[in-house]
This record gives C-alpha cells, structure tokens and sequence, in this order.
C-alpha cells in the first residue's frame, strides 16, 4: 500500500488537532523510510521480480526489522516516545496518535501485501495478498485516501482561499502516482526502489505541511 496509508494521517489530524500534518505523513511512512534505509545498508533485501504480484513486483522477502509485527509494535511506541519528548508532557494524547498512525502502516500492508510480513524476526510470514486484485487493490487506496481526507477537511477549519481546493488536488495527484507505482515499469534495481521511496516520503510530508500551513494561515507546518 502506498497513497491508502495517508488516511491515517488526516484521520489522525482530525481527531490530534495539535499534531502538525506533516508529521503524521512521516509517521504513517515512517516502516517504509527505515525500510529504505536498511535496504540501502544491506541489513534488509529485496528483489526486483516482475509478475510477483499483479501491481507490485517487488519480492520483500528479508524485513524483518521494519515490516514484522513486533518491529512495527516496538517502532510505534518509540515514535509515540519521541514525539512526547519533542512536545513535552502535555502532548501525551498527540504521542499515542503518533504512534498509532506508525503502527496503521502494518495494519494496512496486511490487507495488500502477499504472504511476506513476518509476525517476529523472520518466521510466520503473513499478507492477504490483494495486490494480486488490481481493480480491488487501487479501489482500496482511492477509498481510505479519499475518505481521510474528508474527515480532515470537515474536523479543520481552512481560513485562506483555495485551501480545500489545494487538498482535493494533492489528493488526486497522489492517486496518479498510485497508478504510475501499480500500472508504470518496475523499478531499475532494489537500491533506486528505496531511493526513491524515501525521497518521495520526504517530499510529500514537505507538500503536506506547507499546504497545511496555507490553508489554516498558520504556521501548521512546523507545530
């Protein structure tokens, strides 16, 4: 899953008002930064296999230190720790939203990925596979990133002009980078596929945060 895990950021911004946007873009990303990472250092591995699954081809086959069950549990409470240390005391509810919205990430790759999500270390691998379902799987992406979105928009109050607007756009532009992701060529090797994924990550959580901030006339993007 790719677009569908930012309806746990707006869903998590409409319930923490306080947690700036761009935030809660990392935190739901946050599994597949460190993926990237460890990729990139050789402590993960993944293959590029075309016709893997239907819409993504690659074969996650070694993550266990991101993408198993217990990993995803310790990192959540980590960034829910964080967070809390960053904000001070009285963020205590914002700091189990962020953690929440870390541990969202596991929760939603279940319902796409092939079996290859351990449960603890690298042992009792599990996924539901709808990637194989492409109409299914991009329908399910549409709908959680859309139905977020409306639950931000109706709990935030834009002061600026065009605000709402800016959102629907971004919305719409993620949905074409879904189908790219889903429909376009695979990646040229394992190292740009985590490249390219943790720049992407960091870029979008940037847009997201700067449209917050012009669309509440505040200064949201950075709390």
């Amino acid at each position: 899953m790719f677009v569908g895990h930012y309806s746990a950021s707006y869903a998590g911004k409409a319930i923490g008002q306080r947690i700036p946007l761009w935030v809660l873009f990392i935190a739901v990303q946050l599994l597949d930064v460190f993926w990237g990472f460890f990729v990139l250092i050789g402590i993960e591995r993944v293959r590029i296999v075309p016709g893997i699954t239907a819409t993504n081809p690659l074969d996650l086959y070694y993550m266990p230190y991101t993408h198993s069950l217990a990993a995803a549990l310790g990192w959540s409470v980590a960034a829910g720790v964080a967070y809390r240390l960053w904000r001070g005391s009285a963020a205590r509810r914002e700091s189990a939203i962020v953690g929440a919205a870390v541990f969202s990430h596991w929760i939603l790759d279940l319902l796409v990925h092939r079996p290859d999500l351990p449960l603890i270390g690298d042992r009792m691998k599990v996924g539901l596979g709808l990637w194989n379902v492409p109409i299914a799987a991009f329908g399910l992406e549409a709908l959680l990133l859309f139905g977020g979105m409306f639950l931000y928009l109706h709990s935030t109050r834009h002061t600026r002009r065009g605000g709402t607007i800016g959102f629907w756009v971004f919305s719409v532009a993620l949905l074409g980078v879904q189908a790219v992701t889903f429909f376009g060529a695979p990646p040229a090797s394992p190292h740009g596929a985590a490249i390219t994924a943790i720049i992407a990550y960091f870029v979008l959580a940037g847009v997201a945060g700067w449209l917050e901030a012009r669309a509440t006339g505040t200064a949201a993007a950075t709390g």
